[in-house]
């Protein structure tokens, strides 16, 4: 398995001839309307363009929604964009109701509030590994029935980027509680509040590793207890 970042959320996995990306970033739209949700978007997150199998969908955002965009060659996805079971070429996918407040903006808040969107956190089993996919979650405390499903996880991809997403505090207390193998920070590159992977790496405070892909079989996670690796674009 080999994992490769593409800015924001976006991650391609590839297996053999098989490749699955989560979180695919779509060009840049402009609604009708005019409705800052459709037109606010990471300042420097270019479009993605290549094939993929299947394509996951944490939140219909355009940083997160580019299906169009991994629609590429001889590849048509199988696009994934909520909640429920599926399986798909010896994949196994469950998706989890959560909640996000990405992208927050002076349109959509209150003084008191800002508003909530739908998120999907996103459990995949592939080549006898648990990849977790937290989205764009805001918070911390995830249903029972995520929480009873996703154990055992080999590696989790947590957004701590702030801004209508976890904090880098609250991301690190999150992934520390469900104990993945790895831990693979997101939401920092092209997105996300400033220094947001320094701070998450100073609330660690345990050493990480850079790699610009990560590449894994299941013996490589012998060992492993809450590493973090930063896999960079």
């Amino acid at each position: 398995m080999v994992i490769t970042h593409h800015g924001g959320q976006c991650f391609k996995v590839t297996f053999g001839d098989l490749t699955l990306v989560f979180d695919p970033i779509a060009k840049a739209k402009t609604a009708k309307s005019g409705s800052p949700d459709e037109t606010s978007r990471g300042a420097t997150l270019p479009a993605v363009r290549f094939g993929a199998d299947i394509a996951l969908v944490s939140r219909d955002h355009p940083d997160m929604n580019g299906v169009e965009e991994v629609t590429y060659g001889e590849k048509t996805p199988f696009a994934i964009t909520g909640p429920g079971e599926y399986e798909r070429q010896d994949v196994t996918i469950q998706g989890f109701l959560s909640k996000s407040k990405y992208p927050t903006s002076p349109q959509k808040a209150t003084k008191d509030t800002v508003a909530e969107y739908v998120n999907t956190i996103y459990s995949v089993e592939l080549e006898d590994m648990t990849l977790v996919h937290l989205g764009t979650l805001s918070d911390t405390e995830l249903s029972k029935e995520a929480r009873e499903s996703i154990d055992e996880i080999d590696v989790l991809f947590v957004p701590i980027g702030g801004d209508g997403v976890l904090t880098p505090a609250k991301a690190h207390e999150l992934a520390v509680s469900l104990e993945p193998k790895i831990i693979v920070p997101m939401h920092w590159s092209g997105i996300g509040a400033p220094r947001a992977l320094d701070s998450f790496l100073k609330e660690a405070g345990n050493g990480s590793e850079k790699v610009d892909k990560l590449t894994l079989k299941k013996k490589d996670l012998v060992g492993r207890d809450g590493s973090i690796i930063v896999v960079t674009p």
